[in-house]
């Protein structure tokens, strides 16, 4: 296959699998982190930019990993049921994040923005 279409099909993923990962997320939570961020919600900001910037680690060690577009999908793709099953597990324990991100308490969001990003950093040395 000629490199820029084999650049082109993995960028092509890469960008399907954020859109993915975004709409995924922002349905799952029970506040709409978009409408937050519109208001200016710092907390809405830093837990869905976190999230984004955890999964994206996780996507760009999966193309640095994978020999090919079909195993790199594959391992993205487990990537970003494991961020998911994160944000549940540290909502779970961490009681009343609707309250705190709804009512822009930054720390929290920060707070929910950096467990992804530990989670993404794990998760994309696991590919390795």
């Amino acid at each position: 296959m000629p490199p820029i279409l084999n650049y082109l099909i993995h960028l092509f993923l890469a960008a399907l699998l954020l859109i993915m990962f975004f709409m995924i997320y922002t349905r799952l939570t029970p506040y709409n982190e978009v409408l937050l961020i519109r208001q200016g919600n710092a907390a809405a900001a830093l837990s869905l930019g976190g999230a984004l910037l955890g999964f994206s680690m996780t996507v760009a060690s999966s193309l640095m990993h994978t020999a090919d577009y079909q195993q790199f999908f594959l391992w993205a793709f487990g990537a970003m049921a494991v961020q998911v099953l994160a944000y549940f597990c540290t909502t779970r324990m961490l009681r009343m994040s609707r309250d705190h991100i709804e009512s822009g308490n930054a720390a929290f969001g920060g707070l929910l923005g950096a467990i992804s990003l530990a989670i993404g950093a794990i998760n994309a040395a696991c590919i390795s």
